[in-house]
């Protein structure tokens, strides 16, 4: 999945955060969009921080915080984000705020093609788990008001998406590593190329395996480096042996994937285009992307052309430096704090 391949794995200790807890929630008899049905379907989710509430009891200092398209909301506890954000005085600070990371549908625990539907699993799309979402945090945990939605890669389309279906929710919208706008391009292309290698993997066997494909994980390797850096991957394998052994090290990471999961979530992207709808937003947006971003590339303009429908939208295209990773660079906020900072600033002005 070149838009947001598999990362390296993470070491996190959630239990040092304030009121650290992980649950779930169930939708029951949940309709998708497609028309099919589940009769529960299960959010897993992750809350830590501190609560402030209205006199209703609901809460009003949320702030949502939206996955990638692999790994899951435990993304946000990487120490290259958590530790640059959630500490004392950062601008996610743990004890003013109460943030909400969830699982994706589709991703770690919340319901999957995996859990046992295989391709029987209900073909969901980006509105299908932008909706349960809002249902996990206004019925689950009472949400009123979201001080931000915070977004990477698939969480930065999902923002937007939040953005334009719920305007009156949120402050302040920061999409990191996205573009508003229908995916196409070189970004489609290879996007349905990795979704055809599964579907035309000879194991496939339309979903219905007892054992995981094996043929598409060749390629699906080799994708999963386009979005680090060049610079970054000559780094980690300036050798050819070294290559090789990040090769295979990404083949073994992608075989531990499920095929139905991987095809499901390359596929939801679908139903994605906020381009239309941009003028809806109320919420101030903060865009971040980055110069070296191939899923994102700059040089099309496509951003520009979205955000002159953003009334209230501000577009930050950073630089590559030594301290940026191509489409990844959303797993360092050391990278991009300081414009989160100023922006924050901003919430309570009028304009």
């Amino acid at each position: 999945m070149p838009a947001d391949a598999p990362a390296a794995p993470i070491s996190v200790s959630p239990i040092r955060w304030p009121n650290y807890r992980e649950a779930d929630f169930i939708i029951r008899n949940y309709v998708f969009r497609s028309g099919e049905t589940l009769p529960e379907l299960k959010l897993h989710y992750r809350t830590l921080g501190t609560a402030k509430r209205n006199a209703a009891g609901k809460i009003i200092n949320g702030v949502l915080l939206l996955q990638g398209n692999t790994g899951t909301g435990a993304n946000w506890l990487r120490p290259t984000l958590a530790d640059e954000l959630f500490g004392p005085g950062q601008p996610l600070d743990a004890e003013e705020h109460f943030l909400i990371m969830p699982d994706a549908i589709g991703r770690g625990g919340s319901s999957k093609p995996s859990d046992g539907l295989k391709g029987k699993f209900p073909h969901y799309r980006y509105h299908d788990m932008v909706e349960s979402g809002y249902r996990l945090i206004t019925e689950a945990l009472e949400i009123a008001h979201l001080r931000l939605v915070i977004g990477s890669s698939m969480g930065g389309m999902h923002a937007w998406m939040w953005a334009e279906m719920y305007p009156d929710l949120m402050d302040g919208v920061v999409p990191l590593s996205c573009q508003p706008i229908e995916i196409s391009g070189r970004n489609w292309i290879s996007r349905r190329a990795a979704a055809e290698a599964i579907r035309h993997d000879p194991e496939w066997n339309n979903g219905d395996y007892d054992r995981n494909p094996s043929y598409y994980i060749w390629t699906a390797a080799a994708n999963s480096l386009r979005t680090e850096s060049a610079t970054r991957i000559q780094e980690l394998a300036p050798t050819r042996a070294a290559a090789d052994a990040l090769y295979e090290e990404r083949v073994a990471q992608a075989a531990r994937g499920d095929a139905n999961d991987q095809l499901w979530a390359i596929e939801a992207i679908m139903d994605y285009n906020p381009e239309p709808d941009l003028d809806k937003i109320k919420a101030k947006v903060l865009l971040i992307n980055t110069a070296e971003d191939e899923a994102n590339p700059p040089e099309l303009g496509t951003v520009e052309r979205a955000m002159r429908r953003v009334r209230r939208g501000r577009y930050v295209l950073i630089p590559a430096s030594e301290k940026t990773h191509g489409h990844f660079t959303h797993f360092y906020a050391e990278v991009w704090k300081p414009y989160l900072i100023e922006f924050m600033k901003t919430l309570d002005q009028s304009e």
